[in-house]
């Protein structure tokens, strides 16, 4: 795949930067790129698959602040990347995945250089920062059915896929909740003629 269509906004110049410098890693589906407390050298750019951006509590559980997608970049690893700080979410892959990691010391001379990479950081800033008030909102001002609806429909909408291949207890983890309850809900939304329910796969209807 030629990743640089990802970018159309890039000028030339500043893609024969990235492709000079960047380097191109594959996770498998599963593998950590990214742990709480580890120092970020590197803002990660994703080519291909899909990353989950989510925070850990103290006693293993975990709460999803949000999902990146080819074209996307990770605003945390931009800002602990630029402090040189260390890094309070966990990033898995959720697919196998490509990720263009870029040294941390070209982005302040691509910021200053390059108008469409200036653009770029500042929109992922906003972008990360609007789907964080989303969370917010779903949990403050929602009920679980509320949210388990919306995110299904995130999902399809992120993805452009209606066959949704995760478990209920992958789903469960997500919204902060239990199997059991998420499990009850889907049941119910199968019952109302918005989903077929598959081992591990949950099928939205039009």
């Amino acid at each position: 795949m030629n990743w640089k269509v990802l970018f159309p906004q890039f000028e030339p110049p500043l893609l024969s930067i990235l492709e000079k410098e960047a380097v191109l890693k594959e996770y498998k589906a599963g593998e950590l790129i990214m742990r709480t407390g580890q120092y970020i050298k590197s803002t990660a750019l994703v080519l291909e698959g899909r990353v989950k951006i989510y925070r850990e509590g103290p006693e293993g559980g975990e709460f999803l602040m949000y999902y990146l997608g080819p074209g996307q970049a990770c605003a945390v690893s931009m800002i602990c990347a630029i402090q040189s700080s260390a890094s309070e979410i966990t990033a898995r892959a959720e697919e196998d995945t490509q990720i263009l990691l870029l040294p941390v010391q070209l982005m302040d001379s691509l910021i200053k250089e390059y108008k469409s990479w200036y653009q770029f950081v500042i929109q992922t800033y906003r972008s990360r920062f609007d789907e964080l008030l989303a969370v917010v909102d779903d949990v403050a001002f929602r009920n679980m059915d509320e949210r388990l609806e919306i995110y299904l429909n995130r999902y399809r909408d992120k993805t452009g896929k209606t066959v949704i291949e995760l478990s209920h207890q992958q789903i469960a983890e997500d919204l902060n909740s239990s199997r059991e309850v998420i499990s009850r809900l889907l049941k119910k939304m199968e019952q109302r003629g918005l989903l077929k329910l598959n081992r591990n796969k949950i099928e939205l209807q039009a």
